[in-house]
């Protein structure tokens, strides 16, 4: 896959989680419930072809990407410890802590998603360069 048409799908993928994020907002709590449940089974199935795809890379990548999926998997069990944890919460003031943290853990998400993207782009520009330079080094 050319590394531009990998960016369409990730720029695809972001605007429909945007949709679905405004569409969610005037559903009522079990399509939330559900929904939640569809993100949550897509981000294990993302982890786990990332988890293979590190397998496959260079040592010095792998131990990159390998710490890089460690925060993440901590991070996102953090998460998921508080979303569980809310669920089982009856106190009104408790529920509203752990509302501001549930917008907290989104809003970190999608700042390391915009991290992610800022990243992609880079490799994505220097991957370009090196094949320039590959192309240049092939004329001469």
């Amino acid at each position: 896959m050319a590394l531009s048409d990998a960016l369409e799908q990730l720029a695809a993928r972001a605007r429909a989680i945007e949709q679905n994020a405004r569409e969610s907002e005037a559903k009522g709590r079990a399509d939330l419930e559900a929904r939640a449940g569809e993100a949550r089974k897509t981000a294990d199935q993302h982890t786990e072809q990332l988890r293979a795809r590190s397998a496959q890379s260079s040592d010095e990548a792998e131990r990159s990407w390998n710490d890089v999926q460690r925060s993440w998997k901590e991070h996102v069990a953090r998460i998921r410890k508080r979303i569980d944890d809310r669920k089982a919460e009856l106190d009104l003031e408790r529920a509203k802590r752990q509302a501001e943290w549930a917008e907290d853990d989104a809003m970190d998400a999608i700042d390391f998603a915009t991290s992610a993207l800022d990243e992609a782009e880079y490799a994505v520009l220097d991957a370009e360069l090196a094949q320039i330079k590959v192309d240049e080094l092939a004329a001469s």
